[in-house]
């Protein structure tokens, strides 16, 4: 590996810079700091930078006191301004990677920021992509962009690729705990990379290659997409002959081998399991490779908020109710218990099926007070919470349970709604009688 690269890592002397300040790149940031480096924060929305010149936090499990924190250290920079890319030593790109209204790549983030970056490089920096991306990205879209500064990727500039894994509010690891995986383009891009990465993870696993690293995080996240995939069905087909999926999952997982546990729901979520899969399926077409696990897996996950409204019409119907007119109450935006995050949350969607159907719909979050603006559900911009309570929670028809928020008392749900429909099993513990709550 380079040397002086090795000896500016070894003197704490290295400089790091982190683009993109969101769930992944601002845990990498401090981390980064944590472990002893002068680190600068990149991003272009000027609100998320000046937060944090002002020692405050926009993400739930960030609490403000770390940021603050942060800042006291001396050693974090937040700024809007590319040009500063020079004064650092490596470049670790954490940009959004969504896909198209045709479920195709949106490459558009790791283009505009490869752009920026490009006039800034200089001879040593190291450059790390770790957005969630198909096999090639780096190679083939980073790589040029950056190259067109003058300076030859494995002799002057050092380029790998590095999959996030972060899990908000997962509280059994840490940035630092989580094993990283990282490719590099080259043998001496892999060295440099993989010699940063160890001193900022306890365990670091170096692949072969960039393309082996960006279907690490692909297989990954297809795994548990085609695995909740298999759940959601069964517990359609079970729902059919009486049998509970929950108590079935239950036992089975006392098998010590041969089993793992994944567990239904209203649809996927999050910022990467309703999205990685199908930048596999758009590469496989280039080799004309057919994923057939892979589409069906995301058919039946994006079917799941249908099969919700089915069967909350059907229960409405129990009470001689329609669902048209009918005042609901969503439980949980979030698209997982106890985070902020309603990233691809199949919330929003069952928001959007109710209001279709000519639902009266509400929603209670005690994470997100307010919807936040969204290219893919503007009509929702702005809705607020409601309070929950006894009084609250005995005005609404039906209550559907989207997430599972531990915060959110059960019993007193289950005593004042006149239904409930549970697609989280977040009633099992409830005491008495169960006739108002059905499961879907």
């Amino acid at each position: 590996m380079n040397k002086n690269i090795k000896n500016i890592i070894d003197n704490r002397q290295f400089r790091v810079g982190v683009i993109g300040l969101g769930y992944v790149g601002l845990p990498l940031a401090i981390e980064s700091v944590a472990s002893g480096f002068p680190t600068t924060g990149f991003d272009v929305d000027r609100s998320k930078v000046d937060k944090l010149l002002e020692g405050k936090s926009y993400i739930k499990n960030i609490p403000g006191t770390t940021i603050a924190d942060l800042n006291k250290t001396g050693s974090f920079k937040a700024t809007t301004d590319f040009t500063k890319i020079n004064d650092v030593d490596c470049i670790l790109i954490c940009v959004p990677t969504p896909l198209t209204i045709h479920r195709e790549p949106d490459m558009s983030y790791i283009l505009s920021t490869a752009e920026s970056i490009t006039p800034h490089l200089k001879r040593g920096h190291i450059i790390v992509l770790e957005s969630t991306t198909y096999p090639g990205t780096t190679d083939e879209v980073l790589l040029p962009i950056i190259e067109k500064s003058g300076l030859k990727c494995g002799e002057d500039i050092f380029l790998a690729y590095s999959p996030e894994r972060e899990d908000p509010g997962n509280k059994n690891y840490t940035t630092r705990t989580i094993p990283k995986v990282i490719g590099g383009y080259d043998t001496e891009s892999n060295e440099n990379a993989v010699y940063l990465y160890k001193q900022l993870f306890d365990i670091v696993v170096p692949v072969s290659s960039t393309r082996a690293a960006e279907a690490v995080k692909l297989s990954e996240n297809i795994f548990r997409s085609v695995n909740i995939a298999l759940v959601n069905e069964l517990k359609m087909i079970y729902s059919k002959m009486g049998i509970d999926i929950w108590e079935v999952i239950d036992a089975a997982k006392t098998k010590p081998f041969g089993f793992m546990p994944f567990y239904p729901g209203p649809g996927l979520g999050g910022h990467c399991i309703p999205i990685d899969p199908f930048y596999l399926t758009w590469k496989a077409r280039e080799y004309d490779s057919p994923t057939r696990f892979i589409e069906i897996a995301g058919e039946i996950n994006t079917s799941m908020p249908e099969y919700v409204i089915r069967n909350l019409m059907n229960a409405l119907n129990d009470h001689g109710k329609a669902l048209k007119n009918s005042e609901v109450l969503v439980i949980g935006l979030a698209y997982k218990p106890d985070v902020d995050d309603i990233r691809e949350s199949p919330s929003l969607k069952l928001l959007e099926i109710l209001d279709e159907k000519g639902a009266n719909i509400s929603f209670y979050d005690p994470y997100i007070p307010i919807i936040p603006e969204s290219r893919k559900y503007k009509k929702f911009a702005g809705m607020k919470s409601i309070e929950l309570n006894a009084d609250t929670i005995k005005e609404f028809d039906a209550v559907v349970i989207s997430t599972n928020h531990s915060s959110v008392d059960y019993n007193e749900l289950a005593e004042h709604a006149q239904l409930i429909l549970d697609t989280r099993n977040a009633t099992k513990d409830v005491s008495g009688e169960k006739k108002n709550i059905y499961k879907a």
